[in-house]
């Protein structure tokens, strides 16, 4: 019926980034069950994926006639490129063939759905998981994503080691992949400094992990481009000395600026999401003007610096 998830998007805290190996310790979170690891095209660690248990409305009727969820979400924490952190929660969301509840076993042997009990429209689904605003009780997929992403966030070691304070955000995107006669084009919608929404049709029998792995590599991505507007803000280009200015953009040089590769997770599914996505919201052609505009920054500085030294 409909596949829903979160993902959360943050700064791996208080250290230098990590080797593929240390990532891998930090997303260890299922005892038994290998991490996934690579070292290219950039570094990126994953864990395995665990069920979360849930029972609670979903949030799409008014309470007269409330849609009861139970089954569960899976749960997963990735590091990619050895400091950005990513919690995912996501379900694949069913109607129930009767109202009576089942035994546990019944839900656990279906992993990652959950079972929609009482009159429910696929459309009103849709539209209540991508409200910017939930009801307390409903069904919370940002709890179980901001799990993972702190877990891994708590085990990093104090070890000493530190590198200059970046304060960057930490982002939310919630994705609705709809069931459709053809694919159509994803549409994210910025609410606020921290929520984004997409919401994209899709045919039956699309791979919902390779839907789950877009929605993670649009979540690092929207969170590279939001990270790095906020640097060059807070650099006040014209306004402070060069110097200072300088001084506040090289963290985007240092640790973010390698990182941009669109489409890099989820096959030729997400390729072909991402296109389309481009000709709507032309997220790389923003990044490339970003970018553009710290390196010219740093060859003026680097002319001025010249200058200077030249004996006149």
């Amino acid at each position: 019926m409909l596949i829903v998830g979160e993902v959360h998007t943050g700064l791996l805290r208080g250290r230098d980034p990590m080797s593929a190996r240390e990532a891998a310790l930090l997303v260890d979170l299922v005892a038994g069950e290998p991490v996934l690891r690579l070292e290219r095209p950039r570094s990126y660690v994953r864990s395995p994926e665990r069920p979360v248990g849930v029972d609670c409305p979903l949030g799409a009727a008014p309470p007269a006639r409330q849609v009861r969820g139970i089954g569960t979400v899976l749960q997963r924490a990735a590091i990619t490129g050895g400091h950005v952190v990513q919690g995912t929660a996501w379900a694949r969301l069913a109607r129930a063939t009767g109202s009576a509840r089942q035994p546990w076993s019944h839900y656990l042997a279906r992993p990652g759905v959950i079972e929609a009990v009482g009159r429910v429209q696929a459309a009103d689904l849709a539209a209540a998981f991508a409200a910017p605003v939930r009801a307390p009780s409903a069904l919370d997929l940002g709890d179980v994503a901001g799990r993972a992403s702190d877990v891994v966030q708590s085990a990093v070691p104090d070890d000493g080691r530190s590198r200059e304070r970046l304060r960057l955000p930490r982002t939310k995107l919630r994705f609705v992949v709809e069931q459709a006669e053809a694919a159509g084009t994803p549409r994210l919608t910025v609410h606020d400094d921290q929520l984004r929404v997409v919401r994209v049709g899709l045919p039956a029998g699309a791979e919902p992990r390779l839907l789950v792995a877009f929605g993670e590599d649009l979540a690092l991505h929207d969170w590279l481009l939001t990270s790095v507007i906020g640097i060059v803000e807070r650099a006040e280009i014209g306004a402070l000395p060069r110097d200072e200015s300088l001084r506040r953009l090289r963290p985007a040089v240092d640790y973010l600026l390698h990182l941009w590769l669109p489409g890099g997770r989820g096959g030729e599914l997400a390729e072909q999401l991402w296109e389309t996505l481009e000709r709507r919201s032309a997220l790389s052609r923003q990044w490339a003007l970003l970018r553009d505009r710290i390196r010219d920054q740093f060859a003026l500085g680097a002319v001025a610096a010249l200058s200077a030294a030249m004996p006149q």
